[in-house]
């Protein structure tokens, strides 16, 4: 859907450990946004096999943001491009000043009222441009723009890959409502589910499992003179699906499995996607 608005400007300092590793500082407000313009830069790579082309790769490079904006001022100017405030608070640009890297958020209005949220994880300014015009018949308005280039990130996401950009659509019924309402709190850590078969928990009312529970450990025993006993099974994956069977009687997690006198065998079946693990405990009636 187009866009037909752009505002909530922030910016967040990249904190860079000794370990290379990265972090952020608390976004705060860069200026009043009046426009933005990303272009990308990609590096490609093709791989011809029988007389064609098997194989093309293709990753980002780099990027070049512009920002349209009212006014800069001295202490974000400071920050962004390396320029510094002399003792008068005057702001001295040199030819030897850089920009430090940072991250850029914005919102951009769609045309049904709802916004689409941005954050570019890295990017560094150079020294603002500025256009002036005397003042004649008419009024125009003279703002600066500055100009960045974006990198991918140093810091690793949870698939091992650098990110240079998320984005997040307000109204998208699978977008948690949490996500939008702390875009500009802070900024935006990218989530991964990692799939796992295995417990994280297992309980069998008040009896003691020998070996203690352990995830990597899948047979285990157990003694009773009780009836039942309440079965809890805790997935690692929020999102796998337990089965129990206490022979070939279904149990339902949370709820009492009934031992027969002798040996009972409880299964636990712990299903994510094309991952699956077994859990045993016999558990011995006298």
């Amino acid at each position: 859907m187009a866009t037909i608005g752009l505002d909530k400007l922030y910016y967040a300092s990249v904190i860079e450990a000794s370990d290379g590793s990265e972090t952020y500082s608390a976004p705060a407000s860069l200026a009043k946004a009046i426009s933005a313009e990303l272009s990308v830069e990609l590096n490609e790579a093709t791989l011809y096999a029988d007389d064609g082309a098997a194989e093309v790769v293709k990753e980002f490079k780099s990027g070049t943001l512009s920002l349209g904006i009212d006014d800069i001022g001295t202490e974000i100017a400071n920050k962004l491009t390396g320029a510094q405030i002399d003792n008068n608070h005057v702001l001295v640009s040199a030819s030897e000043n850089g920009g430090v890297p940072v991250a850029i958020g914005f919102r951009a209005r769609k045309a049904n009222g709802t916004y689409k949220y941005y954050w570019l994880y890295r990017v560094i300014f150079g020294i603002p441009a500025t256009n002036l015009a005397t003042k004649g018949d008419s009024i125009t308005f003279s703002t600066p723009t500055i100009e960045g280039t974006i990198y991918r990130r140093v810091k690793l996401d949870g698939q091992g890959k650098h990110p240079w950009k998320a984005e997040a659509n307000e109204g998208d019924e699978s977008l948690p409502a949490s996500v939008i309402a702390g875009w500009f709190s802070k900024v935006y850590e990218p989530t991964f589910h990692t799939p796992s078969a295995e417990l994280s928990a297992l309980s069998l009312g008040s009896l003691t499992l020998t070996p203690e529970f352990s995830t990597g450990t899948v047979s285990y025993t157990a003694a009773t003179t009780n009836a039942t006993n309440t079965v809890t099974a805790t997935a690692a994956d929020p999102d796998a699906a337990v089965t129990i069977t206490n022979g070939s009687t279904p149990v339902t997690n949370g709820a009492v499995a009934t031992w027969e006198a002798g040996e009972n065998t409880l299964t636990v079946v712990v299903t994510s996607g094309v991952l699956t693990k077994t859990y045993t405990v016999t558990v011995t009636k006298s």
